[in-house]
C-alpha cells in the first residue's frame, strides 16, 4: 500500500490550492482530501514493491525453465526426425 506520509503530503499540497484567507476551509479540505484519497486508493488492486519484485523473480525463473524445456523438446524432435543410424557400415 502507499505510504501514509505520501497521502498526507498530497492532501496538504492540494489543500494549499484553496483560496487565501480560507484557513478553516483549508484544514477541513485537507482532512476530506486525505479521506477521499485513502478511499480511492483502497479500491485499487495495488501490490507492494516487495510483492511485485518477488513475482518478477518467479516469472524470470519460470521463463528460464520454459526456454530450457523448449530447447529440450526441439532436440528430441530433431532426434526423432533423424533417419535411424544403421549398424552396417
Amino acid at each position: 500500500m502507499i505510504d501514509p506520509g505520501v497521502l498526507d503530503d498530497l492532501a496538504r499540497r492540494l489543500a494549499r490550492l484553496a483560496p487565501p484567507g480560507a484557513e478553516a476551509l483549508r484544514e477541513d479540505l485537507e482532512r476530506n482530501l486525505h479521506a477521499a484519497l485513502r478511499a480511492a486508493l483502497a479500491r485499487l488492486d495495488l501490490v507492494t514493491r516487495e510483492e511485485f519484485d518477488a513475482q518478477a523473480r518467479v516469472l524470470a525463473r519460470t521463463r528460464a525453465r520454459l526456454e530450457a524445456l523448449e530447447r529440450r523438446v526441439a532436440a528430441l524432435e530433431a532426434a526423432a526426425a533423424a533417419p535411424p543410424a544403421s549398424g552396417k557400415g
